[in-house]
């Protein structure tokens, strides 16, 4: 098993929400941490915030291609390369109309990101995470809408009910390793992951948030740092988190007043 008295945090989707949050969580914690996203300008950014406390490594990346993906794996600097924790948090939702009005364009890029990117990424570091060993974790961000369907969900909740039976899966494989599987699940969470869902609609996220205390990015991070931290033996199969203010509701029942 390699050392991992220095362990390294593999975060996607860096440059905002939870994955930032995430990468500041860790760096106060001591661990080295290789950062990803689509945004340069960010990632360079939190790497100058970050690399006082830890080392850290940045690529600019986009989880969808395979290929670039692989290559940036394959060129991990030494110290980088024996990952402790990976935390595929990449992911979107976009557009909340029904689905027969839905863009197509839409849904093809939350699949392409939500499950092939995430996808692409856990494939490629489960050997590392492998030669890791015991205390190894693979944290997949879910949602509750995975398991919870509302109107305008379509596809973005189905493409979180696969992480969820992915993580399942892939936990199957990997336990004899040590390799802990989580599919950390958040509710209603207030973050620039709206704001991509809504196109940039600040009136439509600043209603949706009006007269709620919701989680923000650090609650999230903070689950993902209690369950990185756990014994080796332990794994926490799913872990569902939602503000107090988010609750069930009854069925919709639809009538006939004919």
């Amino acid at each position: 098993m390699h050392d991992t008295r220095h362990p390294v945090a593999f975060i996607t989707g860096a440059t905002s929400g939870i994955g930032e949050a995430c990468a500041h969580r860790f760096a106060a914690a001591g661990w080295s941490l290789v950062l990803t996203g689509r945004r340069g300008e960010r990632l360079s950014a939190l790497q100058q915030a970050l690399e006082s406390q830890v080392p850290v490594h940045v690529a600019e990346l986009d989880v969808t291609d395979h290929e670039a993906v692989a290559d940036a794996i394959e060129s991990l600097p030494s110290a980088f390369r024996h990952v402790t924790l990976l935390i595929n948090n990449a992911g979107l939702a976009l557009g909340k109309g029904p689905a027969q009005d839905a863009d197509l364009a839409d849904w093809h890029r939350m699949i392409d990101t939500n499950i092939k990117g995430l996808v692409n990424v856990t494939r490629l570091l489960l050997p590392r995470l492998i030669e890791t060993g015991p205390g190894a974790t693979v944290i997949n961000i879910g949602s509750i809408a995975g398991h919870t369907p509302y109107p305008g969900g379509h596809v973005y909740g189905a493409t979180k009910a696969f992480v969820e039976q992915f993580s399942y899966n892939v936990r199957c494989d990997v336990g004899e390793h040590g390799v802990r599987v989580t599919d950390l699940a958040p509710g209603m969470t207030e973050s620039e992951f709206t704001l991509v869902r809504m196109k940039g609609d600040h009136s439509v996220v600043d209603d949706y948030y009006k007269g709620t205390q919701a989680l923000q990015p650090r609650d999230i991070a903070e689950q993902a740092f209690h369950i990185a931290m756990l014994p080796a033996h332990v794994n926490i199969t799913r872990l569902e988190v939602t503000p107090v203010c988010q609750q069930w509701a009854p069925f919709r029942i639809l009538r006939d007043d004919s």
